[in-house]
């Protein structure tokens, strides 16, 4: 929708919503992010996704209906990394709610909590696909990052709601000692994924690799975020014989067409992982990444 058309939309909205708020309002740009700031926020946070997990969050549709819960929001936490640069920024402007601008204290890029890999150096542009050049931003598939997320999340939430502060740093406690519980387990589930080698459909595995000890050997994209053609298809077949791989992963909001091609090929195994939490649903953080764990060992088992 053009933007001409979009405000007069979204004042019209806003003014129906009132001013009356109960909680401290979060608004997270996927799911994920969203099942990790309820964990934290308890009963003292009204958490809301932007987008779900059966959407790329590279694309989501700036609606009005999104740009309404900005708003109203007093904290928006972002995964960052121009993930979601494509439609954000829309968002916020048509919001108008300075508070969780760029820089004001509701604003959260969550990537600034975590280390994050696969900086750009050098030249970078367009014709290499979709770079992110500060860094890879799929890191929310590794609960060693989201636990740093957590704490970080704690601390925000505390110096928007200071009431609330030490109950965000409760839950916190709570949701890490569990989270390093469930990671030991997760670790010991998937320890035959260690040194194996597979493809990937688009680059969103670097931190789950970097987790769990796989390497990625080729990815079915040709560039990130180019579909693939006839003949990279060929070459991820070629090297995926090459390097006897047997597993291949990718989210399920990517195309699954080729996929079950190249696994035909080559003798392999696809692993879908679901695009994020249900968070809607009522999954939690640890319930999303169980079921990727449950997912990546059906699909290694023999």
């Amino acid at each position: 929708m053009q933007l001409r058309y979009f405000l007069p939309v979204l004042a019209t909205l806003v003014g129906l919503a009132g001013t009356a708020r109960a909680d401290l309002r979060v608004v997270t740009t996927t799911p994920s992010l969203a099942a990790v700031v309820h964990a934290v926020g308890g009963a003292h946070a009204h958490v809301t996704s932007l987008s779900l997990p059966t959407q790329d969050p590279h694309f989501v549709d700036a609606r009005p209906n999104l740009a309404l819960e900005l708003s109203k929001a007093d904290l928006l936490v972002l995964v960052g990394l121009e993930l979601e640069v494509g439609w954000l920024p829309t968002l916020q402007m048509a919001s108008r709610n300075s508070e969780i601008q760029r820089g004001a204290k509701g604003y959260l890029d969550a990537s600034t909590l975590v280390p994050v890999l696969e900086i750009a150096t050098g030249k970078v542009d367009r014709a290499q696909g979709d770079i992110h050049p500060g860094g890879n931003p799929h890191y929310l598939i590794d609960p060693r990052r989201v636990a740093k997320v957590a704490a970080g999340l704690a601390v925000r939430m505390g110096d928007l709601d200071p009431s609330n502060r030490q109950a965000y740093a409760a839950n916190a406690k709570s949701f890490l000692e569990k989270l390093a519980k469930w990671q030991r387990h997760w670790e010991t589930v998937l320890g035959p994924l260690k040194g194996r080698k597979v493809v990937a459909y688009h680059h969103s595995l670097t931190y789950l690799a970097d987790w769990l000890g796989f390497e990625v050997v080729i990815h079915l994209e040709p560039k990130p975020g180019i579909p693939p053609n006839p003949g990279h298809v060929a070459r991820v077949i070629d090297l995926a014989k090459k390097h006897d791989v047997k597993l291949m992963i990718q989210e399920s909001y990517f195309p699954t067409k080729t996929s079950e091609l190249v696994v035909q090929k080559v003798g392999a195994k696809l692993a879908l992982l679901p695009g994020g939490a249900n968070f809607r649903g009522g999954e939690s953080y640890l319930g999303f990444i169980d079921q990727c764990v449950k997912r990546l060992s059906a699909a290694v088992q023999p």
